[in-house]
């Protein structure tokens, strides 16, 4: 190098050079970029990860099922009949109803589980290779919908066996898991990055899911449940968005299930909430994205 440029600063020279900081954080529409040219792997690693995560187990993929089945089948003896909060839906509903909000809600939960351990629990693969670490969180939402999509075959057959036959509403399926994968998707960007930073979240996470479950009119129906409460706090409570992709997918699917069980503007209700946290989820991930790995 002639002895003239020997005294430039390694930042102008870096510069000169188009030399950048190793994984340093890119704007953020060239982060986007990178991460759908990275679709391929994001699928792939969502598919290795759905496969292996019952490899141990005896009947293998079929837990994907019985899981939610199992647990749909303790919260109808606990709360369908012993302590009968099936008030306020039409007789013969509160099975589909039960089932259905079950199947829901266990996908956004399994999405918020996987999405806080992350970058935490893939440190090895977060430090060897370069690549948008949103791809990991991502990824997972993305298995929790497959998994679902597996499950969404027993589910029909339980609205079936209780009565609601085929529909044209049964095509708001589509609309309504794509926006809940939205919104699970943006959830788990934001409990990835809080994940990595505070590990022992992972520990506390099961807890908010249990009372988030509880609030949201898993295993009853919330305008009935709370009759004679204040209005708003009805819609309050009606607006949460996990009962908000319920009562969507109920709406569907079950027959009697009508728009009076729905808060006014519920499919706006349902499109904010995936924009917003699917947008803010991402970004708020972005801001991080060079800490994630180090230390």
């Amino acid at each position: 190098m002639p002895p003239a440029r020997e005294n430039l600063p390694a930042a102008r020279l870096a510069a000169e050079y188009g030399l950048t900081v190793s994984g340093a954080r890119p704007p953020l529409l060239e982060y986007a970029r990178r991460l759908w040219s990275r679709r391929r792997f994001v699928l792939a690693f969502s598919r290795a990860k759905l496969t292996a995560q019952y490899s141990q187990a005896g009947l293998g993929q079929l837990w994907q099922v019985a899981t939610p089945l199992l647990n749909a089948a303790v919260y109808y003896f606990v709360f369908g009949m012993l302590l009968r909060t099936d008030r306020g839906l039409p007789n013969g509903t509160y099975l589909p109803f039960l089932v259905t909000g079950v199947f829901v809600f266990t996908f956004t939960q399994s999405s918020v589980i996987a999405g806080v351990r992350a970058i935490s629990g893939n440190l090895g693969l977060v430090r060897a290779l370069h690549f948008p670490r949103a791809a990991l969180p991502v990824s997972f939402a993305l298995q929790q919908l497959q998994q679902l999509l597996f499950s969404m075959i027993v589910l029909f057959a339980v609205v079936m066996a209780a009565g609601s036959l085929p529909a044209p509403s049964w095509l708001l399926v589509v609309p309504v898991l794509l926006l809940q994968f939205l919104f699970n998707t943006g959830l788990s960007l934001i409990v990835a990055r809080m994940g990595a930073g505070t590990p022992d979240l992972a520990q506390l996470m099961p807890f908010l899911l249990r009372t988030w479950m509880y609030a949201s009119g898993v295993m009853f129906s919330i305008d009935g449940m709370l009759k004679g409460r204040p209005e708003w706090f009805i819609r309050l409570m009606q607006s949460n968005p996990a009962a908000v992709y319920m009562d969507l997918m109920r709406f569907a699917l079950i027959d009697g299930y009508g728009a009076s069980h729905l808060p006014p503007h519920v499919w706006t209700l349902a499109l904010v909430w995936a924009v917003i946290f699917f947008s803010g989820g991402f970004v708020y991930f972005w801001k991080a994205e060079e800490r994630y790995g180090r230390g």
